[in-house]
């Protein structure tokens, strides 16, 4: 992944939806999910990881809509707010055909995230392909405004890596900025706590630790979701810059314990802000918390608590 910014003639036309799709309103609900319950084997893989614990660190990706040889075609650039819509989308190699082989990374062939520009609203989703290669998804998002689709992936093809591209996506209705939560201590969700310590040092492995609690009491009974008992993703504000972080440590590793610690190791790409979405999974259930964090000297860590479902 590079982080680089490439503007081609498609991505150029999806940020031309843009135009239609603001007006003044009202804005509803806070961060929200969709994701797919899995447990599965993790890989060696870590996005914007530091050197720790065997992962190299990574930079940022999810800023071009094409890279290695492979473009995303989103083919629903435009859905209206607050209205069930399909999301289709394919991965076409450097022929313009549909990719339909991939490499299965942490159960899913593919990860997609839907992100609001101003980092409010979040979704983990996991699409299903067709034998032609298209991908769909049911998605209703609640607010009007710009958002950014990343698929995670990596094809089926000898000594390829891992991409992460992204396309630009517009949701019509009435629009009110919102601002990006400060930094704070902690973060509630679904009747959870989660507080977290460590913060994130530009081009610098840091440790970022979050411990779970529930009616006060730590929770030490984490289900494993998507082969760990945490899944991190960091973006940056501004331009959507994406680290797909994993934890260190895996389930049935002898020495990872579910709970209430889930540690992870990261590398942020550049001083700035960044919105952390931790997913974690407990009595069948999974919960995202969303975390506000400042880099750079004299920066620091911080979560501002929303409710997620």
């Amino acid at each position: 992944m590079h982080a680089g910014l490439k503007i081609s003639a498609f991505a150029a036309a999806l940020a031309a939806t843009f135009g239609t799709a603001y007006g003044v309103g009202k804005a509803v609900d806070p961060v929200v999910t969709e994701s797919a319950p899995a447990s599965h084997e993790s890989h060696d893989r870590q996005e914007g990881g530091g050197g720790e614990g065997g992962h190299p660190a990574s930079p940022a990706g999810g800023l071009q809509i094409s890279e290695g040889g492979y473009t995303l075609d989103l083919e629903t650039p435009r859905v209206t707010a607050g209205q069930r819509a399909e999301l289709r989308f394919a991965v076409r190699d450097s022929a313009g055909r549909a990719v339909t082989a991939y490499q299965r990374e942490h159960d899913k062939e593919l990860h997609l995230i839907v992100a609001s520009r101003d980092l409010v609203t979040y979704r983990h989703l996991h699409p299903t392909r067709a034998a032609d290669g298209t991908w769909s998804i049911p998605v209703e998002l609640p607010r009007a405004g710009g958002y950014r689709v990343f698929a995670d992936f990596t094809p089926a093809k000898k000594g390829a890596e891992n991409l992460v591209l992204g396309a630009d996506l517009a949701a019509s209705g009435s629009y009110t900025a919102q601002k990006l939560p400060t930094p704070a201590g902690t973060a509630t969700v679904d009747g959870y706590k989660v507080e977290l310590s460590g913060g994130l040092t530009p081009n610098s492995a840091t440790e970022l630790k979050l411990r779970v609690f529930r009616d006060g009491r730590p929770v030490t009974d984490l289900q494993p979701y998507l082969g760990a008992y945490g899944h991190l993703v960091a973006l940056r504000s501004g331009d959507l810059a994406y680290l797909h972080v994993h934890p260190n440590g895996a389930p049935g590793d002898a020495t990872t314990e579910p709970g209430p610690d889930i540690s992870f190791t990261a590398t942020a790409p550049s001083a700035g802000t960044y919105r952390l979405f931790l997913d974690f999974k407990h009595q069948g259930q999974v919960h995202t918390a969303a975390f506000t964090v400042t880099t750079g000297e004299g920066g620091h860590a911080g979560v501002e608590g929303e409710h997620g479902h």
